[in-house]
């Protein structure tokens, strides 16, 4: 009889795997074995480029005494390894005519990036939708600090997370500072570092989560044969085209939709460790994952990212697992060189179901970054000429700078 690999073991697990349990693997094979989902990867192939496209942009406009904004090809070319550029900095800039524009300053003797006038617009609409949303930023900012045990957090933990949040890069200004009856900072034990937290007038504001929302709609529907006693603890689960259900995985998920457990807002109380009592911290951890990633402008997160909040948040479980262990509320991928987890329900066909202003703006960035080097405007194009000839030649020849590129 010949002995089985481990392929053969893993996707014997990926078929059989149930909530609330997993075979004795390590946790890069429970990665590795996991379904994947062909929609979401395909996503995720455009996005791992796009967090490289932000993250240049964002270094351009840190330059506002440039007019316009800009940073030296030479600075970038020190950063391509930390920003993942593999083939350096040029090579990638000019992938993305549409975003970027690579240009020589004869004064400074120096090759600069700008942002394209197309890319300035986005970056432009992106913040006055931030701008627009102030009231709803404080609202996902608040909901965040009130799961937490002591209506508190690291503030270092928020800065890992602005962007997902949508709040705006002077957040400790405009959102802390100006919002001084709500929230406050305070220097935590250790040196140079803050803790955010609630006023005393705010902590015991109650909230909703935003599964209740779902549940409501389930009961209210037209001719709903929903049993009201079994949605009361339930979540939507939805699962990717080709994954196989055993029957004892349907019985499991039934069994867990029906389990109690204590709300992401909701005082805690002494932790029981009964078998009831585990498995109950452990849909809590869900319900409180669940709605950290409602909270979010595009209901996505890196695993890395929220894994700072485990403490503050009380869960006590490992958080890449715990989204592995549900698949049919979230979808774990690793394209990039890092760990994204989406929230399932609020996509259908790789977009946002319930789109906002701020999402809509960035995904104005993506459609540029897909198109890369296709689709030239022909009046970007006879702009190009005209900056090269208004120039000096546009010469890349070995040994010579090269004055501009399209």
């Amino acid at each position: 009889m010949p002995i089985p690999t481990l392929k053969t073991i893993l996707k014997h697990q990926n078929q059989c795997r149930v909530i609330g349990s997993r075979f004795k693997t390590s946790s890069v094979q429970y990665v590795a074995s996991r379904f994947r989902d062909p929609t979401f990867e395909k996503l995720m192939d455009k996005y791992k480029n796009l967090l490289k496209v932000i993250a240049i942009q964002d270094l351009i406009l840190a330059n506002p005494t440039n007019n316009p904004p800009s940073v030296s090809l030479d600075f970038l070319s020190r950063l391509s390894q930390k920003l993942h550029l593999n083939r350096g900095a040029a090579s990638f800039l000019r992938k993305y005519p549409h975003i970027f524009h690579i240009f020589y300053d004869p004064n400074k003797f120096q090759t600069f990036c700008r942002l394209t006038d197309a890319a300035m617009r986005v970056s432009r609409q992106e913040a006055e939708a931030i701008n627009a949303s102030l009231d709803v930023v404080v609202d996902r900012l608040v909901r965040l600090l009130s799961m937490s045990t002591t209506k508190s957090l690291p503030l270092r933990a928020v800065f890992k997370v602005w962007r997902e949040l949508g709040l705006p890069d002077d957040f400790e200004d405009s959102i802390i500072s100006g919002n001084s009856h709500i929230f406050k900072l305070v220097d935590a034990h250790e040196p140079n570092t803050h803790i955010l937290m609630l006023t005393d007038e705010m902590r015991d504001k109650r909230f909703v989560a935003c599964v209740e929302n779902w549940r409501v709609m389930e009961c209210c529907r037209e001719n709903s044969a929903v049993d009201r006693t079994e949605i009361r603890y339930s979540f939507k689960h939805s699962y990717p085209p080709g994954m196989r259900l055993v029957r004892d995985f349907k019985a499991k998920v039934k069994e867990w939709q029906r389990l109690p457990y204590v709300g992401p807002y909701e005082e805690m109380g002494e932790k029981k460790r009964s078998k009831a009592g585990i498995m109950g911290l452990e849909k809590r951890a869900v319900a409180i994952v669940h709605e950290f990633l409602s909270l979010t402008v595009e209901r996505m997160v890196e695993v890395e990212k929220i894994s700072h909040f485990r403490k503050s948040l009380a869960i006590d479980l490992n958080i890449r697992d715990l989204f592995l262990d549900h698949p049919g509320m979230f979808y774990l991928s690793t394209k990039g060189k890092r760990h994204t987890v989406f929230l399932r329900e609020g996509y259908e066909r790789g977009c946002l179901i319930d789109p906002n202003p701020v999402y809509n703006a960035r995904r104005k960035l993506l459609d540029l970054v897909v198109l890369g080097r296709h689709a030239m405007l022909i009046n970007n194009e006879s702009r190009s000429v005209e900056n090269c000839q208004t120039q000096k030649p546009c010469l890349q020849d070995e040994g010579k700078k090269t004055h501009c590129f399209s």
